[in-house]
């Protein structure tokens, strides 16, 4: 069975970092991309923010990023581990959020970061960043 579970979220103060993990079991990551989102409210996948996605293509690994990650976040993966990070720097309040990660079914990310193209999600890591 699928499963995908979230750590490293926290209290940090703006300007600093913090190193979200996702850690995977039942499927290969090398043949399944994955993505990194983010959720203010709510519990419904309408409201979920798109930020970046890693797959690996014929043995290159490809990543893409939307609006709020370029230049401030990094995906990357440990496939001996079966975990995808995501390096967030420089958070400002505007990043206060539930993060959360989701496998897309397939071995390559979509076009758009969207939260419809993916199929299975981990119950999220709360980030918070104080005024």
């Amino acid at each position: 069975q699928e499963r995908l579970v979230e750590s490293g979220g926290g209290l940090v103060q703006p300007g600093g970092s913090l190193r979200l993990s996702c850690t995977t079991s039942g499927f290969n990551l090398d043949n399944y991309a994955v993505g990194w989102f983010r959720q203010v409210r709510g519990e419904d996948r309408e409201g979920r923010e798109g930020l970046a996605c890693v797959s690996n293509i014929r043995g290159s690994l490809r990543t893409s990023y939307e609006g709020p990650a370029k230049g401030r976040f990094t995906i990357s993966r440990d496939v001996a581990n079966s975990i995808v990070y995501l390096q967030m720097n420089n958070l400002t309040r505007e990043d206060e959020a539930t993060y959360l990660c989701a496998e897309e079914g397939t071995y390559h990310c979509p076009e758009r970061v969207s939260p419809w193209r993916f199929r299975v999600w981990g119950q999220g890591t709360q980030v918070t960043v104080p005024s």
